[in-house]
């Protein structure tokens, strides 16, 4: 990471920023010049009809994808050219896809094992997990936390999908992160196991911002203080939550009223 120059760092007490923030697929432009700030310890909602770049803009942020144009600041330092690794150091982390990383272990193994990456401990695989009892005390009172201890010895391949949905914001917590990123975190939950874990996550260090995607309305409205809509590339609205309700653009073009 590079820091960023002094005029982009008097340009707001921002945590993330992006400035002309564009990806293409080939010939296909998928964000066209997203400017997006995120203050200290917000909520920050991004929503958007499907394929408006929602995803894509989390991917960038997070090191998946490569921007065509523009810059990603974390923390007053640029991280364009980081890796997902280099941005996790740096206190930006998003939810694991546990399907791919995880499947063979139990919750409480995946939860010792992402401390331990914390921790800066290597080798778990060499050593039986007993040897782990800070980590595997945190562990505990993470998946008691999210509803997961009663699972804890489940393998993770034979939880419903809303449990590995769970697992998956635990593991991102136990990181630590000063910016959190979640890719629609309530997806396969309840309505009620939404609110729970939007309630968890409103327990997080004050100075733990969140940027979440998020398609449920109701938790949107309800737990952003800030949300951002997505269309066509490009930010179409921005504001607090009733701004963006009474927004004309927005209510015709995605809340359909």
């Amino acid at each position: 990471m590079r820091a960023f120059s002094p005029a982009c760092r008097a340009m707001a007490e921002s945590v993330l920023q992006t400035r002309g923030l564009r990806k293409n697929f080939g010939g296909l432009s998928v964000l066209e010049g997203i400017d997006f700030d995120l203050d200290p310890g917000e909520r920050h909602a991004v929503i958007g009809p499907n394929g408006s770049g929602k995803s894509t803009f989390v991917n960038l942020v997070t090191g998946l994808l490569t921007p065509s144009a523009g810059a990603i600041v974390l923390f007053g330092h640029d991280i364009t050219a980081s890796t997902p690794q280099q941005r996790i150091r740096a206190g930006l982390a998003r939810s694991f896809q546990i399907n791919t990383l995880f499947p063979a272990f139990n919750p409480l193994q995946s939860m010792v094992a992402a401390l331990c990456q914390r921790d800066g401990i290597s080798g778990l695989s060499m050593r039986p997990l007993a040897h782990y009892g800070t980590q595997i005390d945190e562990a505990l009172v993470l998946l008691d936390r999210y509803g997961l201890r009663d699972d804890g010895l489940v393998t993770t391949r034979q939880l419903p999908y809303g449990k590995q949905r769970l697992l998956e914001i635990a593991l991102s917590v136990a990181l630590r992160p000063r910016v959190l990123v979640l890719d629609e975190p309530a997806a396969g939950l309840s309505t009620a196991q939404g609110h729970d874990l939007f309630a968890r996550l409103a327990e997080l260090p004050k100075d733990t911002a969140i940027v979440f995607v998020e398609h449920d309305m109701g938790l949107v409205f309800r737990h952003a203080d800030r949300i951002s809509v997505f269309a066509g590339g490009r930010i179409l609205a921005r504001g607090k939550p009733d701004e963006v309700r009474a927004n004309q653009a927005v209510r015709a073009a995605y809340l359909g009223t």
